[in-house]
């Protein structure tokens, strides 16, 4: 089952304070970036959100789940709704994610 486009909105509008976000659909579902790192995945209406040591000590009880078969766990975060506390655990785990790699240019020697 895909995800509804006004849900992962939701999201960017919930996060928008956080920074820059935005999102892509990726296989019937999304990708959510903020500044440019990919943090999260919206599948099946549900937020799941990479797992870091920075993200886990600031909310140890998240449950763990996949996002799709043959995914790695990622935290499953379910209170979308508490703007304060979805902002500062996604920007506890950007902290720790590395920025993504240049893409190389097309034509390029």
């Amino acid at each position: 089952m895909a995800s509804n486009p006004e849900f992962v909105q939701y999201i960017a509008d919930q996060l928008a304070p956080a920074g820059q976000v935005t999102y892509y659909k990726m296989f019937g579902d999304y990708g959510v970036y903020l500044d440019g790192k990919m943090f999260a995945l919206v599948c099946d209406d549900q937020l799941f959100i990479k797992i870091t040591k920075e993200g886990a000590a600031l909310a140890p009880q998240l449950p763990k789940a996949l996002p799709y078969d043959g995914a790695k766990d990622y935290f499953l975060y379910e209170d979308v709704d508490d703007r304060e506390h979805m902002i500062a655990f996604v920007q506890a785990t950007c902290r720790e994610l590395p920025m993504p790699k240049p893409k190389k240019k097309k034509g390029a020697t």
